[in-house]
């Protein structure tokens, strides 16, 4: 069952890309219980494309995809994306598996570069022995600790490669550049979006996985200390679920993204701090906002130039934070999958 916020959502995001591209094709999505996963296969089964999802349920849920379950054109294959196999042809990979939260990859370094660089890997493989279009989610990651706020694509990064966050930069860094080898040897469609921090219903909030936006609704929503890291004078940039989904499905289809790194995210800057804030009067909440060491590496500003996805296919984030906050938390109150 899909909450009412969450098929509200889904029907603006069919309203914006190009549906009829994915009718009928093979769709393989990896991750697909993922968060940002999740959502495109929602919009995948909806506009009629046929999508397999592999996913080991190490950061997905299964609650996020089993509305989809038993439908005709979605089938749930678990197992790790590292040594899948399959003798289905694929028109369309959508390679999202992951470990995106800090505190959980960075407990889990060997598995978070294995899925970056031998997932990866196996997905490139795949694609070139279908002809398929191949879409890997990389991140703002890349960038490391940005001298370059806004950052663009052009910018090579500042990443410690020992450090304590290299495991998903590192592995992020090294697929793409394996990817673009695949393109300029192979002719591989490739897209490789930068996917800034995105937020919205089905965000992870629980231990390991929980990320700053669902961490602190979470904390406020149940009067619990809402924890900031360092002086919270640090900032991110957060994208709602609708427009980075809707992003990475145009970019899927565009001819002219082939080849290309593009960063997705919405450049209105905001300060941990500041969010605490906001997050603690949206929800009425009593919680006291503590404050806690800063983790090794941690990015002191995050914003992205999205002037080249704009060119390229007309792109601009749609939701004020404060709207895609409210819808957010009023999800995470009902906490409807």
């Amino acid at each position: 069952m899909i909450g009412e916020i969450i098929r509200e959502d889904l029907e603006k995001i069919k309203s914006n890309i190009k549906g009829e591209f994915f009718a009928g094709k093979k769709v393989l999505v990896t991750g697909g219980a993922g968060f940002l996963g999740s959502w495109l296969c929602d919009v995948l089964v909806d506009v009629g494309a046929d999508v397999v999802v592999v996913d080991d349920f190490s950061t997905g849920r299964l609650k996020n995809i089993d509305h989809l379950v038993g439908r005709s054109n979605f089938k749930l294959v678990e197992g790790d994306v590292c040594s899948f196999r399959s003798e289905e042809k694929f028109e369309v990979i959508l390679h999202m598996a992951g470990h995106a939260s800090p505190d959980e990859y960075m407990a889990h370094p060997v598995v978070t570069l294995q899925t970056s660089a031998r997932g990866t890997e196996v997905m490139a493989e795949l694609a070139r022995k279908n002809d398929a279009v191949l879409l890997f989610a990389s991140t703002s990651e890349v960038y490391g600790d940005a001298e370059i706020v806004p950052t663009s694509e052009t910018y090579w990064g500042k990443v410690n490669p020992i450090g304590p966050r290299s495991c998903y930069d590192e592995g992020k860094r090294f697929a793409e550049a394996l990817l673009a080898a695949y393109h300029k040897q192979y002719g591989l469609d490739v897209k490789i979006p930068r996917i800034f921090n995105s937020y919205g219903p089905r965000l992870r909030e629980d231990g390991l996985y929980g990320r700053a936006v669902s961490r602190f609704i979470t904390q406020a929503l149940t009067n619990q200390p809402i924890t900031v890291y360092g002086d919270g004078k640090q900032t991110r940039s957060f994208c709602y679920a609708t427009d980075t989904t809707t992003a990475l499905m145009l970019l899927t289809v565009s001819e002219k993204a082939k080849g290309e790194v593009v960063n997705v995210g919405n450049p209105q800057e905001i300060t941990i701090l500041e969010l605490a804030k906001k997050i603690k009067e949206a929800t009425k909440s009593k919680s006291p906002v503590t404050f806690h060491p800063l983790p090794k590496d941690d990015p002191k500003r995050r914003s992205p130039d999205t002037s080249k996805l704009e060119a390229l296919e007309g792109w601009k984030p749609q939701v004020r934070f404060e709207d895609g906050l409210r819808r957010t938390i009023t999800w995470f109150s009902s906490k409807t999958p």
